[in-house]
């Protein structure tokens, strides 16, 4: 077994106002960069660490950086996203590095430098899995590794390039590193559900196989900053695989059963592994309130959805109403944002469950809250409409085969079919439509009559 490595780090106190011009120009492009709209006006320093001295042919700093914006007109007082970079230093990028260059630093230490985003080189990718391997510490930062998971040497990294919320990078077609770049204090549930699963000996997430956190001085909580996972060769995620048949006209029919049932495999191994409460009159009502609210807020920001509200309200005070009769529901820790591109299937069938960080725009202590399991539910049946809606032409009956089958595929394996809970399901499903709304209007204008057209079936449907 390899020994604790462990290394002081230290970075020179002039580097990120050195780096400041370029990050303010640099980060805002970045797909992850949550802040879009907004100048970032300014940086500080959370923490830094020199992994690769700055000085040789090529440096390496590990940065945590908080970036500061103008607050939205009514926002809460916040004091910036903090970001994880990898900043790479070296005197000219070779031909191969142009897409990770970040800028030419002209004042400060790094003067007369070159830096780019180190993940895209495979000399600094290499060294993040060493560390993992052989469980260093450098500085504040933690490599740690699951007992008896075992990383072997000589695996070639390679960066991929299409990403959303954060970066990975794939070693040798047998891990996967998935790097936080927004990052809060705190247990994240993208490494606390899947070690869980994993615990419970769950067949349908990948296992952690390391991760790396950071402890910083003054806090009592860490920071989780990447997770290392098997990688999954050959698998298509879920979103694509339903796009391809689509476009050959096959059925999905089978392959949404397969996948209700791997999620129901998830939600009772979740279930198991972790606490369950009981959601009863207060708490259901104070849900069905913030349903309320997020539909009078998104009907306000688009005017489009103000002839359905007094409609939709139904979906939501009829949960309420159900609950004020004394119904409860069970509510666990769940996926949180599931939806088909969060899926992968192997080309031998079997279907897994990724990305359990939940949606990055929601607070930690919300996305690690106990919920009913019909929320990851109505995420892929929303998830389907999204799909048939896509396709050229657009297939007729597809979403419904597609949600039938999911739904009875999920009750195969939970022994619940969430179509005889059709209050809380509608409530769900019309909150996510709902949320859909909002975004299309506000990012992809061209996709607003994909949820507005289930809108206007909630709005139409009554279940008194």
């Amino acid at each position: 077994m390899a020994e604790t490595v462990t290394i002081s780090g230290t970075t020179s106190p002039g580097l990120l106002a050195s780096l400041d011009p370029l990050l303010r120009e640099w980060l805002p492009r970045q797909r992850w960069f949550a802040g879009k709209g907004r100048p970032v006006t300014g940086f500080s320093l959370v923490a830094a660490t020199e992994l690769l001295p700055a000085d040789g042919r090529l440096g390496l700093h590990h940065l945590l950086v908080r970036a500061h914006q103008p607050l939205t007109l009514g926002a809460e007082p916040h004091p910036g996203d903090c970001y994880q970079l990898l900043i790479g230093v070296r005197e000219a990028l070779p031909p191969r590095l142009a897409p990770a260059l970040i800028g030419h630093v002209d004042q400060g230490p790094l003067t007369g430098r070159t830096v780019y985003d180190a993940l895209y080189d495979p000399r600094p990718a290499e060294l993040l899995l060493e560390a993992l391997r052989t469980r260093a510490r450098i500085g504040g930062l933690r490599f740690e590794r699951e007992p008896g998971r075992e990383i072997r040497t000589g695996l070639v990294p390679r960066v991929v390039t299409a990403e959303q919320s954060n970066s990975s990078v794939v070693y040798g077609d047998t891990f996967i590193l998935k790097l936080l770049r927004r990052i809060v204090p705190g247990v994240n549930p993208d490494l606390e559900l899947p070690l869980a699963l994993a615990h419970e000996g769950c067949p349908r997430v990948p296992a952690p196989t390391a991760w790396l956190t950071a402890e910083l001085a003054g806090e009592s909580e860490s920071y989780v900053l990447g997770v290392l996972q098997p990688f999954l060769q050959g698998a298509t995620d879920g979103w694509e695989l339903a796009l391809r048949e689509l476009a050959k006209g096959e059925d999905f029919g089978a392959e949404a059963r397969a996948l209700g049932r791997a999620t129901a495999e998830v939600h009772t191994a979740l279930a198991r592994a972790l606490p369950t409460v009981t959601l009863g009159h207060t708490q259901m009502q104070l849900l069905a309130d913030g349903m309320i609210e997020r539909l009078d807020a998104a009907a306000q920001a688009v005017p489009a959805l103000r002839p359905y509200a007094p409609a939709l309200h139904s979906a939501f005070t009829a949960l309420a109403d159900l609950a004020a009769e004394g119904r409860t529901w069970t509510a666990q820790r769940i996926h949180g944002d599931l939806h088909l591109g969060q899926c992968l299937r192997s080309p031998a069938g079997q279907w897994w469950l990724i990305d359990f960080e939940g949606e990055p725009s929601k607070p930690l202590a919300e996305r690690r809250m106990p919920q009913p399991p019909v929320r990851d539910i109505a995420g892929m049946l929303r998830s389907f409409d999204y799909a048939a809606h896509s396709a050229v032409p657009q297939a007729e009956g597809w979403a419904e085969t597609c949600r039938a089958a999911y739904c009875s595929g999920y009750a195969e394996v939970s022994g619940h079919d969430p179509r005889t809970d059709p209050v809380l399901l509608r409530a769900y499903e019309t909150d996510k439509a709902i949320y859909e709304v909002v975004y299309e209007a506000r990012h992809r204008p061209d996709w607003l009559p994909v949820p507005m057209a289930a809108i206007e079936r909630y709005a139409a449907s009554d279940l008194h």
